[in-house]
């Protein structure tokens, strides 16, 4: 038998209320313990005051019993009037109206026996921030500043602060700068001294460039007598203080060298500080004052390398990769000063892995030709390690010890062992090194072509040393026996290989070996162009499209273009400026050496790096153009089956070239193609014999060929219309059904200097943009299409990088099924942007 209806039912958890009733009780309760004096009532205060505190953190409204809190908090307990400010602070700044009632209770609290209570109740009426109650504020703040109990007056010092923030005016009229100014002068205790100061600098910063007085009020901050007055101090600070005088001496300018030698000689100490943060700030410091006197700056340099080794070894893991940063910044000035001292720099096995990282940097800073040995030997334990991330950082870093020029020899060697290990990762990264080192040493050509000859092509899967190999299979074909066999059998997976970067190394190696040996590669350059020209992709298509103009022109040319005499690489290009890596260096103790970057470039939006998209559609600028208000993008294709054409023949056969016609590319046909044997016979003599160029590679020129690449065949809705909050919505709730990355073309990217012309330009296909944003390098684009049969939707997110010419999309789509074609459709859209 059931149990009864009310049995089942479970009574709500105290700790979550079930409505207003819940409140309700508690403002009751509070009212009748409002100025009860009997025993026990501050404990049950205190239970209902944690009670409304939680309920107001998880968020459920308890401002009806604002007026019973303030009456409860009439009570000597220090532990419910801080509960009670901490209501009344969180409330009082969206209801002014309840603002107002507070204001009598903190007053009186501000002249509380208790310095305590008389200190919480200054900060609690200074955080109120409501600029109608600011005269209340005065009072309270001249009396606070003369108070007897430090607490008091360090609350106030940065209560002057918070006025000056509500309204300035009232803060300068009062004259609190002024007692801010005799307080820091005056006071005994130094954490009220640095309250001043801090409070000072901003006010008066933010008012030099209203005043004249103001100005020299700042000014008068750098003097000499407050300077030393600081300086003399600074032991009694606490570590945030001694960094804010640190921070201010550093602006100041030493009349003479025995005044910077004074400044030095009193903060020698703070080099042995067990804080990190002032241990940095007097380093900037000691180096911005000997700027100009370069034997003690160097004297500098080797009185400050124990302390920062000390930091990094004593330190939590956050604390050695801030040091280490400052660290390696001091390396790249000044290398030869810590050569000696790189064990400090071995990886620990339970540090985190972005200190181990940072430490390969400097093993890599500090090798030269004495500790070279050591360290390539040390970072080649490394390579086996579990952790995958630090092993390719490691096989890196002595790449590039390599490539600086100490002890290749014994470098290269370790590398080729790095092959035999048989680890993927391992391979990949080594694959990547060998190809820089073979073009800055082409010396070692025959060791390393003798090692990479005997790895297996199915064994290398990462784009990156795909392209690497295929670079030295072009390079050395004449070294490498199976060379056009392993670009053969590249070029037979071409469909299965993603990578642009990959396709476009196999055409250019393949050329590469077709000149050295015709008879054996003929077949496969042959595929390669073919392939090449009907790619998708824009520039494979147009590097294969270059490819067969330049065999079809002259051959010798060809070759001149495509298998130049070798050349060793002296100097790689270095990822930062010199001008760059001044500005990080002058920016010493703060973010930007973290960073590896100046602070314009991560604090101003016009220079922030990748821009930073929200996933909701909302953040960004709508761009809805109507259909009507939109020209359709004229889609002008060029005639690349006449461009094929050399030039003689244009001339021969008077042809010119026409925009408005499809191009049609040359198929391939192994089972049909030619196998023309060249033996020993170069390949020039055999063209001049009369044997055509697409003869010879097996291409079919005359055959009526598929257009590629070609528009897929689905078919969009010109007029499809799509309102922002269904967009937002579907976005939601449909899952990502495709995702890819690609190439555009550059004269899109140079196109893209004007947004709206892309728009146009993609609903001329049937494609309208909901929503665009970003700043260069990084523009976002949010797009949709209508089938023209139905009314399924396709949804994409695309981001265009600038730079890199890469183009990321998502796509999410009613019909799933369909989502391919449509990427087929958006993608043949996208690579005619720009073009003519």
């Amino acid at each position: 038998m059931a149990p009864p209806a009310h049995q089942t039912q479970r009574s709500p958890s105290p700790s979550q209320p079930s409505g207003r009733s819940e409140v309700s009780d508690l403002k009751l309760q509070l009212r009748q313990l409002a100025g009860s004096r009997a025993p026990g009532a501050d404990d049950s205060k205190r239970e209902l005051f944690k009670k409304v505190i939680s309920y107001m953190t998880i968020g459920i409204d308890v401002s009806s019993v604002f007026s019973e809190m303030v009456m409860c908090s009439a009570t000597s307990d220090i532990v419910l009037k801080k509960m009670c400010y901490l209501y009344v602070g969180n409330y009082a700044k969206n209801n002014p109206d309840l603002a107002l009632l507070t204001i009598n209770f903190l007053q009186r609290d501000c002249k509380d026996q208790d310095p305590m209570i008389r200190g919480l109740a200054l900060r609690s009426l200074c955080s109120l921030r409501v600029a109608n109650l600011v005269e209340y504020l005065v009072g309270p703040l001249g009396s606070g500043l003369k108070d007897g109990s430090a607490y008091v007056r360090m609350v106030a010092a940065v209560g002057v602060l918070k006025l000056y923030h509500i309204s300035a005016s009232t803060c300068i009229d009062a004259d609190f700068p002024a007692m801010l100014k005799h307080l820091m002068l005056n006071d005994r205790d130094t954490q009220v001294v640095a309250n001043c100061l801090s409070a000072l600098r901003e006010i008066w910063s933010s008012e030099a460039s209203l005043s004249e007085e103001a100005s020299k009020e700042l000014d008068g901050l750098l003097s000499k007598p407050l300077i030393y007055y600081l300086l003399n101090r600074i032991r009694e600070f606490s570590e945030w203080a001694q960094c804010l005088v640190l921070e201010l001496v550093a602006k100041y300018v030493p009349s003479d060298s025995n005044e910077i030698f004074d400044i030095m000689n009193l903060l020698e100490d703070r080099l042995q500080h067990a804080n990190s943060a002032v241990v940095l700030a007097t380093i900037k410091l000691f180096m911005q004052l000997t700027l100009s006197m370069t034997d003690v700056h160097q004297q500098v340099y080797e009185r400050i390398k124990a302390p920062l080794i000390t930091l990094v070894s004593t330190g939590s893991p956050e604390q050695s990769y801030a040091v280490l940063s400052h660290l390696h910044l001091l390396v790249m000035r000044a290398p030869m000063l810590f050569s000696s001292d790189y064990k400090h720099f071995y990886c620990h096995y339970n540090e985190p892995s972005y200190v181990k990282k940072l430490k390969l940097e400097m093993l890599t800073a500090v090798a030269n030709e004495n500790n070279t040995y050591e360290i390539v030997t040390e970072l080649c334990e490394y390579v086996a390690n579990v952790d995958i991330p630090i092993a390719r950082e490691s096989i890196r870093a002595v790449g590039k010890i390599a490539l600086q020029q100490y002890d290749v020899n014994a470098i290269v060697d370790r590398l080729l062992q790095f092959l035999e290990m048989e680890k993927d990762y391992v391979t990949a990264e080594t694959l990547v090194l060998v190809k820089d080192l073979l073009r800055k040493y082409p010396q070692w050509s025959h060791d390393c072509i003798a090692v990479v000859g005997n790895i297996s092509s199915k064994n290398v899967h990462e784009p990156k040393a795909k392209a690497a190999l295929i670079w030295m299979l072009g390079e050395y074909a004449q070294d490498m026996v199976d060379a056009p066999y392993i670009l053969e059998s590249f070029i037979e997976n071409w469909e299965e290989e993603d990578s642009a970067e990959v396709r476009l190394h196999l055409l250019t190696a393949t050329m590469k070996c077709f000149f050295r040996r015709p008879p054996e590669t003929q077949k496969a350059l042959g595929a390669a162009l073919a392939a090449g020209i009907a790619d998708f992709h824009q520039d494979v298509h147009d590097r294969a499209l270059f490819y067969y103009r330049l065999l079809q022109h002259n051959i010798s040319t060809a070759e001149r273009v495509v298998n130049p005499p070798k050349q060793a690489v002296s100097v790689f290009a270095d990822t930062q400026s010199s001008e760059i890596k001044d500005r990080i260096f002058d920016e010493f103790n703060s973010l930007s050496v973290l960073y590896q970057k100046p602070s314009f470039m991560f604090t101003d939006k016009e220079h922030r790096g990748p821009f930073a998209f929200s996933d909701e559609r909302g953040n960004l600028s709508i761009g809805v153009e109507s259909a009507d208000n939109v020209v359709p993008a004229q889609r002008v294709e060029a005639n690349d089956k006449d461009l094929l054409l050399s030039t003689s023949e244009k001339e021969e056969s008077g042809t010119t070239v026409n925009n408005g016609a499809a191009y049609s590319a040359p198929l391939y046909d192994a089972a049909s193609a030619p196998l023309v044997a060249l033996d020993t016979q170069p390949v020039a003599q055999a063209l001049q014999a009369g044997l055509a160029i697409d003869d010879l590679l097996g291409l079919n020129l005359t055959t009526p060929a598929a257009s590629a690449p070609a528009p897929p065949p689905l078919k969009l809705n010109a007029k499809a219309a799509l309102d922002p909050g269904t967009f937002q919505q579907k976005w939601r709730q449909l899952s990502i059904s495709m995702s890819q990355e690609f190439s555009v073309s550059p004269q899109g990217v140079a196109a893209l200097t004007t947004p709206q012309t892309l728009l146009r330009h993609m609903q001329g296909h049937s494609i309208h943009c909901i929503a665009s944003g970003g700043q260069a390098p990084n523009f976002k684009y949010f797009f949709f299409a209508q089938k023209a049969e139905d009314t399924s939707t396709f949804l994409v997110e695309c981001i265009i990088n600038t730079s890199s010419c890469k183009v990321q999309m998502k796509i999410k789509a009613d019909d799933q099924s369909a989502s391919q074609a449509f990427s087929d459709l958006f993608q043949f859209a996208l690579s005619k942007f720009g073009m003519p």
